[in-house]
């Protein structure tokens, strides 16, 4: 996106204004952007270029798939479309960033399906049309002459010129519809793929779920929820607010974190309890400005969970420890 700017006359460092990254950083393979850090240059592309027809088109034909690491590697090794799509859909978080994919097969045609309506409306429109185009680019990758599109659908309203998305697909895509689709053959599906190769495919797909297994560890949903929790005592945000910073409905992060084995009310206490120790045991603050630092309306429900994680009040929690480190008489 950064390349996209400059070709356009749009300075690096304005294109990554606010998004807290440095331009040897995105230079860097080893850098991870996150979710958020992207739509800050999303939002600054669209600023100051959004009203280009096909932007999002334009950027995602730059999304070769080699770009996308073990995950890219693991589809072009794939024996057939169908296993390439399988192990696309198992390993997608490591390439798709925001919405979500999904795959059907019905009455002949394959049918994939991008679902953005967790998505900033703000940036529908573009990650759509990147994300589409994305996949046109694999499947012309994983074929050397491409898979031919049926058709193609998107949500949001026509552009004035449509240009770009016939050189791009072949076809003029149906805006204005209810879902964004792109509809190919499914006696594609089990057509050999031309650089398949099982060993390399095992072995990417093994790199995959060591990348999964070590980002879920260290910022799964329940990681980002808790870092979202204690990014300001003062004013901790409720579900609500949390799931608006991660894109997701309150519903779906309640999902994921279920699936993670954990609710969000489980993390608010815990993030509670921890921050309610470390504010007894190194400030002078009342038992009521702790409860309120906390996000308690008074300081009743505070004691009551802080009598429930330690057994004790905090003046008695806090007297323990004022007696624990005064040291012994000679």
């Amino acid at each position: 996106m950064t390349q996209l700017a400059e070709e356009r006359g749009m300075r690096t460092g304005d294109c990554l204004a606010g998004a807290g990254l440095s331009p040897s950083a995105v230079a860097d393979a080893n850098t991870e952007v996150t979710a958020r850090q992207e739509l800050a240059v999303v939002r600054n592309l669209l600023a100051r270029f959004g009203d280009e027809p096909g932007l999002g088109v334009e950027a995602g034909s730059r999304y070769h798939i080699s770009v996308y690491g073990p995950w890219g590697l693991a589809l072009l090794a794939s024996r057939t479309l169908r296993d390439a799509v399988e192990v696309a859909l198992r390993y997608v978080e490591l390439a798709f960033a925001f919405g979500q994919l999904s795959f059907v097969e019905v009455g002949g045609e394959g049918v994939l399906r991008f679902d953005d309506h967790e998505v900033p409306e703000d940036v529908r429109a573009f990650l759509a049309e990147r994300v589409m185009t994305g996949i046109q680019m694999i499947g012309r990758e994983l074929f050397s002459v491409g898979v031919p599109v049926r058709r193609l659908s998107f949500r949001h309203a026509s552009p004035t010129d449509t240009a770009r998305y016939r050189s791009v697909f072949g076809l003029e895509p149906c805006f204005g519809a209810v879902e964004h689709e792109l509809v190919f053959d499914a006696a594609y599906l089990d057509v050999p793929l031309p650089q398949a190769n099982e060993w390399a495919r095992r072995n990417c797909e093994q790199m995959c779920r060591d990348l999964l297994a070590r980002r879920h560890a260290r910022s799964g949903v329940a990681g980002a929820v808790r870092d979202l929790l204690v990014r300001n005592p003062g004013e901790i945000p409720d579900q609500s607010e949390v799931a608006a910073e991660l894109f997701v409905s309150p519903r779906t992060l309640s999902r994921r974190l279920h699936e993670e084995g954990t609710s969000f009310r489980a993390l608010l206490d815990e993030v509670r309890q921890a921050l309610s120790e470390e504010l007894l045991d190194h400030t002078d603050m009342t038992t009521e400005q702790v409860a309120a630092r906390l996000g308690y309306a008074e300081a009743a429900s505070f004691i009551r969970a802080f009598r429930r994680w330690k057994g004790c009040p905090p003046q008695e929690y806090r007297a323990r420890g004022l007696r624990a480190r005064v040291p012994e008489p000679v």
